[in-house]
């Protein structure tokens, strides 16, 4: 559920009024002791939806203060990142694929790292 007073959304685990169907599947790529970097596919695309389902599952982007995370990142930024986007073209049906470097920032290199 979207409130936009608050620019946030909420997730639940069953149907509420006004609320709309998110789904997402993740798998785990690597962890450290206190991180883990997630795969995530999502299947809809809501407001700030990975956000607020990682939160809801206790679970918070580091960084992420708005949905949980105890603390921010220096830069005052949260550690999620489109890493690579595959999509089929609506034209030529071509499958398009994007990707970007790892951030040159030690947790993400040494979690990056596999």
């Amino acid at each position: 559920v979207r409130n936009e007073r608050q620019n946030k959304s909420y997730a639940y685990n069953h149907q509420v009024p006004t609320s709309k169907k998110s789904i997402l599947h993740y798998k785990v790529i690597n962890q450290t002791d206190h991180y883990t970097l997630l795969e995530v596919n999502l299947m809809t695309g809501r407001h700030h939806q990975i956000r607020c389902q990682l939160s809801n599952m206790d679970c918070p982007i580091k960084g992420d203060l708005k949905y949980g995370a105890p603390r921010s990142n220096p830069d005052g930024g949260i550690s999620l990142l489109s890493h690579r986007v595959e999509f089929v073209h609506p034209v030529s049906k071509e499958t398009i694929c994007v990707e970007s470097p790892l951030p040159k920032d030690n947790l993400w290199q040494a979690i990056g790292n596999i």
